[in-house]
């Protein structure tokens, strides 16, 4: 009897000394708010190091600091994995100007887009032709297009709360729109900046000529939104305007750079993986603060607020700072290829790379059924004020690690100034909110921690 009663009390001990987890991630957020560590470590990767676009110096440097950082949280492992990279280097600052007449100019603010050719020695001036679509391209014809400068003016739409949505409604116009307007004899392409306020600063991004050969390529950029209406006004006045811009880009032979990897092994299950991670490199105008050093840092600082919260994970959890994300998604092929020929096992992986604004929830692309178990964290989430736990897009580096049967998901911060600096040279450290980013890590160790804790659904 005597035997029973003991066993009973320490039953009653434990039981009621054991944590729960709500305990838990309220642990998580009050270490990352008061003892974090990812905003010192933007502050470096931002104003020691800089904009990092693949292939370059900077580049490099924020491979050696993020392994040297990983390394000294005391992680089980920490790792490079190569992979080849493109160098496309701007050269020289861009130059444009309106000219309404001989010697009547006007100055604009432009700047290429990455993996543009440059413009002829000594630039290129030639009327412009305004439109909104490539369907536009079509109604007017090789007639009305060729010979001039292809003006792309489709705003994002203002109406849609979803600002990733109004990206997505014109982004087509940056990346193919000299594909598109050469089929026409186009000599060369202004793009209008994806964003969505109105202000001087011209955003870069991704194009493509797809498989045009070198000799037909023409060259391409970005006009700030000011200047895009600036221009769009004269010309209804002016038909006869042209437009000059100078621009020095060239795109190099493929370096090898690497992808960054720490790793915690799990204490029940080691082969089954949890990936946290962003992307590394950056575009070069700013110093890629949101886009995506926040998602780096916060990546790493989920390893950290594990380990700082006493957090033995069942599962192995990695953290992966991509490489390349920006101009060709080389590393997240590259990790997704090697994983698979290992035979991992990646139950569920997170990306930040929407920036280090307040955080909202998630998106997640997975079955009903594993949706439905994160709809029952969702109380969980509640106090601090993360709502938003809906299926969509997770992201473009986790995204081809994508299975039947795992759980992709991409942090979703409140997204309504994102665009202001995204591929901008206004992405710069003093537009990132110390406490916003804080706790954007601290919601994101929350779902890995509970994700490691039960798994995927039954």
């Amino acid at each position: 009897m005597r035997f029973t009663i003991l066993l009973f009390s320490l039953f009653f001990v434990l039981n009621t000394t054991a944590q729960t987890d709500a305990d838990v991630l309220k642990t998580i957020y009050k270490t990352s708010l008061t003892n974090g560590q990812s905003y010192q470590w933007l502050d470096h990767l931002s104003n020691q190091i800089g904009g990092r676009l693949s292939g370059s110096l900077n580049a490099e440097k924020a491979v050696a600091y993020t392994k040297e950082e990983l390394e000294s949280l005391g992680l089980d492992k920490v790792w490079l994995q190569p992979v080849m990279v493109p160098k496309w280097v701007r050269g020289a600052p861009e130059f444009a100007f309106i000219e309404t007449a001989p010697g009547v100019t006007k100055t604009v603010n432009i700047c290429a887009l990455g993996g543009s050719i440059a413009t002829p020695f000594g630039g290129l001036k030639a009327q412009v032709v305004e439109v909104k679509s490539f369907e536009e391209l079509e109604t007017l014809g090789k007639e009305n297009i060729e010979g001039k400068i292809v003006f792309f003016n489709r705003p994002m739409q203002v109406d849609l709360i979803n600002t990733f949505e109004a990206y997505g409604g014109c982004s087509n116009q940056r990346y193919a729109g000299a594909y598109e307007a050469v089929k026409f004899g186009a000599v060369g392409v202004l793009v209008r900046s994806l964003n969505l306020r109105q202000d001087n600063f011209p955003h870069t991004g991704s194009m493509t000529y797809g498989d045009l050969p070198l000799s037909e390529r023409i060259p391409s950029a970005a006009i700030s939104t000011n200047h895009a209406n600036e221009l769009s006004s004269m010309l209804a006045l002016n038909k006869d305007l042209r437009f000059y811009f100078s621009q020095t880009c060239q795109q190099l032979k493929d370096v090898q750079s690497y992808n960054v990897i720490g790793e915690i092994t799990g204490s029940q299950f080691p082969k089954e993986y949890i990936v946290v991670g962003g992307h590394l490199d950056s575009w070069d105008l700013g110093d890629g603060s949101h886009d995506d050093g926040a998602g780096v840092v916060q990546s790493i600082e989920v390893l950290r607020l594990l380990k700082e919260s006493g957090i033995k994970p069942k599962r192995s959890i990695r953290v992966v700072l991509f490489m390349n994300e920006e101009n060709g998604l080389r590393g997240a092929k590259k990790y997704a290829e090697v994983a698979k020929l290992n035979g991992e096992n990646h139950i569920f992986s997170l990306e930040s790379d929407s920036g280090g604004f307040t955080p909202r929830g998630f998106s997640f692309d997975c079955s009903d059924a594993n949706l439905n178990q994160v709809l029952k964290w969702q109380e969980l989430f509640k106090p601090y004020l993360i709502h938003y736990f809906e299926k969509g897009y997770s992201g473009a580096d986790v995204g081809p690690l994508k299975s039947d049967t795992n759980v992709l998901a991409g942090l979703r911060p409140d997204s309504q100034r994102y665009f202001d600096y995204h591929h901008a040279a206004n992405d710069t450290f003093d537009a990132v909110n110390k406490r916003e980013l804080e706790l954007g890590a601290a919601t994101m160790a929350s779902l890995v921690y509970l994700f490691d804790k039960y798994g995927l659904a039954k």
